[in-house]
């Protein structure tokens, strides 16, 4: 991102905050406490599909734990930085389970590293697509669904109106911060956002939604 471009994005976010606040007393008292959004783009688009398959029903130091195990095993010829999709595709399975991986997120993972090796998913174009269509593309790769895909959206390209209805640590927030007796289903929840006005900021909204579990089961 060039300079001019992140001083955009850095107004744009500053200006989601400040409107979220304006329009909901919830995300009022919210900003406040938890300061500035820290949604960032960035271009490490392969590393992070592979970091999401591996993480998949895991807990965070596990999924932490296989991850650096598995770029352990690239540590000599990729000096560094994170392996191509030729080198994982070169890496057998017997190498691949030895880091944690189970078979099936093994093919998860080759599945994507054939589809970016042959050039049929060609990552570099995706920040130039629609939400729908980053969300369609990802999703015809084995093992990734929508919610991964939003979360793609979000915290890779950070675009500021996804809202990821699917997302449990959302829902849990939703229900604490505004009173649900118990977890809202999406219907619900994109009726309290069109409500208290929460676009085209909802990735924003959601963020702050997220932080509010902090310190909490």
């Amino acid at each position: 991102m060039r300079g001019d471009e992140r001083s955009e994005f850095e107004e744009a976010l500053r200006g989601a905050e400040r409107s979220l606040a304006r329009r909901d007393e919830v995300m009022r008292r919210l900003v406040r406490h938890y300061g500035p959004c820290t949604i960032r783009p960035h271009q490490r688009y392969f590393e992070t599909m592979v970091n999401a398959i591996v993480s998949q029903q895991l807990s965070t130091k596990a999924a932490e734990t296989i991850f650096a195990r598995f770029r352990a095993l690239y540590r000599e010829t990729a000096r560094g930085r994170f392996p191509t999709a030729a080198a994982i595709l070169q890496t057998s399975d017997l190498e691949l389970r030895g880091v944690g991986l189970s078979f099936q997120k093994i093919g998860y993972i080759r599945d994507l590293a054939g589809q970016v090796d042959e050039g049929r998913l060609k990552l570099n174009r995706l920040v130039r697509m629609t939400d729908d269509e980053v969300v369609a593309t990802l999703t015809a790769v084995k093992g990734i669904g929508v919610w991964t895909a939003q979360m793609f959206l979000i915290f890779s390209l950070a675009r500021l109106d996804v809202f990821p209805v699917g997302d449990l640590g959302v829902r849990k927030a939703i229900q604490q911060q505004f009173g649900f007796e118990k977890l809202p289903e999406p219907a619900e929840m994109e009726a309290l956002a069109a409500a208290r006005r929460w676009s085209p900021w909802r990735s924003v909204a959601s963020w702050y939604l997220w932080r509010s579990l902090e310190n909490k089961p």
